[in-house]
């Protein structure tokens, strides 16, 4: 069950949210947002756990050394206690102070490992999906399924739609199948870029010359899912959004067709990067 002093922190959060026009409840950042976006995957389930957890630690001693700082304040101030104790040691408080914030330690330790474990072993993957970072965009291939490519960019602003979330917004998004357990590679082609998704739990650094892996899923529901990167890759950096969408297995397939015919014998797409490189410098 959720500690209720989380339950008051979320509440007041999402009246913070309620507050501005027009805010969609989705998995992206909202005005005024003070916590997570919503887990859409066990790793983030267990991230959101572990963090509240930490939250509720961190209150219990910011609270009780305040407590302290303040009853020594007032109890051992000069005119309350004009004549100091001389005592050096006591046997008793120096036990304690070694020995509660040992057990703590523990507390947080156990589930912090077991939690670094699972996010970073990467379980069997039932597709995968290979992202490759440029300056300032991504591409993205499918080869589980015809080792098709595409260049996913940034929607400008005077061309967003309605419902289109400004700077977040790309015009060809990721599509995976609701419960399915997706390996993604990531790769850069120029400099360190970061592949980032909130809502997923996943932040893996796209390195040139090397092969970053992770993972994410099952996800449950289907929807529109944003991240941007996370790494401060260049002037442009701002602008280099992440969109997955997730649909039915059904819909998926039939976009996978759709896209073999889209993609795969796509001539022009060597003219597009250089085009979007051209214009990015």
């Amino acid at each position: 069950m959720m500690p209720i002093a989380v339950r008051i922190f979320r509440f007041l959060a999402l009246l913070g949210t309620l507050a501005v026009p027009g805010t969609v409840l989705a998995s992206q950042p909202r005005p005024w947002q003070m916590d997570f976006q919503d887990a859409a995957t066990p790793l983030m389930e267990q991230i959101t756990s572990f963090h509240n957890l930490l939250l509720i630690i961190i209150t219990v001693i910011s609270v009780f050394v305040l407590a302290l700082l303040a009853w020594v304040a007032i109890k051992f101030n000069e005119k309350a206690n004009p004549t100091p104790s001389r005592t050096t040691h006591n046997t008793t408080i120096e036990v304690l102070w070694t020995v509660i914030p040992v057990v703590i330690l523990v507390v947080i330790a156990i589930p912090s490992f077991k939690l670094l474990y699972y996010s970073d072993v990467i379980p069997k993957a039932d597709m995968t999906i290979k992202a490759t970072g440029n300056q300032w965009y991504w591409n993205y291939e499918y080869p589980d399924h015809g080792k098709f490519s595409y260049d996913s960019n940034m929607i400008e602003t005077a061309d967003l739609k309605p419902g289109q979330p400004r700077l977040l917004a790309v015009d060809n998004r990721i599509v995976v199948p609701v419960d399915t357990v997706v390996r993604v590679q990531v790769a850069a082609t120029d400099v360190i870029h970061a592949w980032s998704m909130p809502a997923f739990g996943v932040k893996v650094d796209a390195v040139p010359g090397r092969l970053n892996e992770t993972w994410f899923g099952p996800v449950k529901k289907e929807g529109i899912y944003y991240g941007q990167c996370s790494e401060l890759c260049g002037s442009r950096h701002g602008f280099m959004p992440i969109a997955v969408e997730v649909v039915s297995k059904a819909k998926f397939d039939a976009w996978v067709v759709k896209a073999k015919k889209e993609y795969a014998a796509d001539d022009t797409l060597t003219e597009k990067r250089v085009f979007a490189q051209n214009q990015a410098n």
